[in-house]
């Protein structure tokens, strides 16, 4: 559509566009990446205009100006969310932040807490309707634009078309400027890949074929999604698509075949990445671009199916409490979208939410795992709507879990170096018992290769993995679940009370090498309970002491052979010859486990009814 014959009254140029915004008038503009470069040059270019405010998502070209002192005398700024390029800006004071869920802007748009004067936005060119898009940009772009007395628009054929949501008429826009120039890219900076490798692999581990996602964010969100390359038919439903994901879109990775809200369909608000990016994402009909008070309402969130939401946070205290905005007293980043997609994930059908966060900070000098918040730092997202806590050395689970059970859990996967001093701020703050071990300094990174998964004859899955510090409560639970015979088949007494000192000096004493416990873990209702243990301990450098207990309920199913195989696996990776076990005459399930593994296993009955069993490992042939 030729615009100059189509609404020649409504064409100007950058400098006269600009002459129609008054002093003292509120101005919005379009956000991040599809942010209008020409007109925001214009109008500071024009000395003539004083007294503004402007209000913004996401800023980059304003980082130009914004240190110059005849700029901040004319320019108010006010940020929903701080980007890097303004962060500096924002710490000395320089601009202003609005701390405010983004599924909550265009409601305050649309009634009128803020009003706005005028919105810069940009658009693609219109198709012979007399439709433009808002290509890259429609999250509270949208909302800005409709909720403005006067709309100018930069008219960029670079902005991709976008489907969904993006599409505007230009009889909604008063004043168009005609302008070329390339659309803003936005690329993450070189980090520490060792620490992004490591997280990427235990958000793999979490992440189910079939899911629907949500990337925040920042650039640890947007590099770990490249771990997820082995999926299978993943969704999205995020605030923002970055190059993170092209990688999975080309690979067919991402189909969203399997999304319960919108299939087939990447619901998003906003794109920044590059080029490669804006070209993908043009004129293709699987993105479909919502406004934020859509696409972050946590009610259509939570209409997806096993949604999981994946975010970032500046540091955790060890209740759960997570700072995303802020260093200290310092304004850094922006509440942003975390919370509203929290929530929506904790409502979802088999959804959940993760924090990623690397250990430490400026060089491994301090911990992001902390026991109080830094003066002055903000809470996000409270203790009450976390779920899981990802860092290098592991994966926290908080869910419902009690303030004993999160030190545990944040402890264990803190630095190694922080460890012992987090368990013991947190003795002082009562958050533990007083008596507590701290968990082991040993980097367990290797245990991941240890987590195996039996389906049972009734349908049911059972998973295995090494017996963690987190876990006493559960351990607990666990033996005071089971019958006497049981309880007496294993300690050879009938044991009634299971102490803290008991079940901690189980955990404290497993060094994952020469000593190692499994436990075996199902679903029960909501949760995943403890229903087998299976261990091993040293009795000297070629022979280890073995011993189980399995849920009643449970025996006859092949779990206790199951989990024999898994420790022999282990013992011989740790230059173990053979098992030994004492057991009962009587318990002769146990003793058939045994005798059916090791066919020349030794069995010696001594006069007290107990039977020695001595299975040696079969060796591989010598080459």
């Amino acid at each position: 559509m030729n615009l100059r014959e189509t609404c020649p009254e409504k064409v100007l140029s950058a400098e006269d566009s600009v002459k129609k915004i008054k002093n003292g008038s509120r101005v919005f503009i379009g956000t991040g990446c599809g942010e209008p470069q020409r007109l925001i040059k214009a109008m500071i270019e024009d000395l003539s205009i004083q007294d503004i405010v402007i209000y913004q998502m996401l800023s980059s070209t304003l980082s130009k100006y914004v240190n110059d002192d005849n700029f901040l005398s004319r320019f108010s700024i006010k940020l929903f969310f701080i980007s890097a390029l303004m962060r500096q800006s924002a710490f000395e004071g320089k601009i202003d932040y609005i701390p405010v869920y983004l599924s909550q802007i265009p409601e305050i748009f649309e009634n009128h807490e803020i009003g706005l004067d005028v919105a810069l936005i940009q658009v693609s060119p219109p198709d012979h309707h007399g439709y433009c898009s808002l290509g890259i940009s429609v999250d509270i772009t949208l909302s800005g634009m409709k909720n403005a007395d006067i709309v100018i628009a930069q008219v960029n054929p670079e902005m991709p078309r976008t489907w969904g949501d993006s599409i505007v008429h230009i009889d909604e826009i008063n004043y168009l400027v005609e302008h070329t120039e390339p659309i803003l890219e936005s690329l993450p900076g070189i980090k520490n890949q060792e620490v992004i490798e490591r997280i990427g692999h235990y958000v793999n581990i979490l992440v189910d074929d079939g899911a629907t996602l949500q990337i925040g964010f920042g650039h640890l969100p947007d590099a770990v999604v490249s771990y997820l390359s082995d999926k299978k038919d993943l969704g999205i439903h995020t605030q923002v698509i970055t190059n993170g994901l092209l990688p999975l879109f080309k690979k067919k990775v991402i189909t969203n075949k399997r999304k319960s809200l919108l299939p087939y369909k990447v619901v998003a608000s906003l794109c920044m990445g590059s080029k490669e990016l804006y070209d993908y994402v043009d004129n293709n009909p699987i993105f479909y671009f919502k406004s934020s008070e859509f696409v972050n309402d946590p009610n259509v969130i939570a209409k997806n199916d096993n949604f999981i939401s994946i975010s970032s946070a500046l540091e955790v205290d060890l209740t759960g409490q997570v700072c995303t905005d802020s260093k200290g007293y310092l304004f850094y980043s922006g509440i942003g979208d975390q919370v509203d997609f929290i929530r929506g994930s904790a409502m979802s059908k088999g959804g959940f939410s993760i924090i990623i966060i690397p250990s430490t900070a400026q060089n491994d000098k301090i911990s992001r795992i902390v026991p109080h918040l830094s003066e002055g730092a903000g809470v996000a997202t409270t203790r009450g709507d976390i779920d899981i806590i990802v860092t290098e050395y592991g994966i926290a689970e908080m869910r419902r879990k009690s303030i004993y059970q999160r030190v545990m859990e944040l402890a264990r996967i803190a630095h190694p170096k922080f460890r012992k001093e987090l368990i013991e701020e947190a003795k002082k703050r009562h958050y533990i018992f007083p008596d507590q071990i701290p968990p082991t300094t040993q980097d367990l990174l290797f245990l991941d290769q240890y987590h195996y998964s039996l389906k049972l004859t009734n349908g049911k899955n059972i998973l295995f993995r090494p017996l963690l510090p987190s876990d006493e409560f559960e351990s607990r639970h666990f033996y005071y679940s089971l019958q006497d015979d049981s309880i007496y088949y294993r300690f050879f007494n009938k044991r009634k009370v299971f102490s803290r000192d008991m079940l901690q000096k189980q955990w404290a004493d497993v060094d994952y090498r020469r000593n190692m416990t499994f436990i075996g873990l199902m679903q029960l209702g909501k949760r995943k309970q403890i229903v087998a243990i299976g261990s091993y301990a040293e009795t000297d450098e070629n022979s280890a002491e073995v011993a189980f207990l399995v849920k009643e309920n449970l025996h006859g199913m092949g779990i206790c052979s199951y989990l024999l195989e898994i420790l022999e696996t282990i013992a011989k990776e740790n230059n173990y010859k053979q098992f030994i076990a004492t057991v009962l005459a009587e318990n002769r399930k146990m003793l058939k486990v045994f005798q059916k593994k090791y066919p020349s296993a030794k069995f010696i009955r001594s006069g007290s009814g107990e039977v020695e069993v001595e299975m040696s490992f079969q060796l591989p042939d010598a080459l």
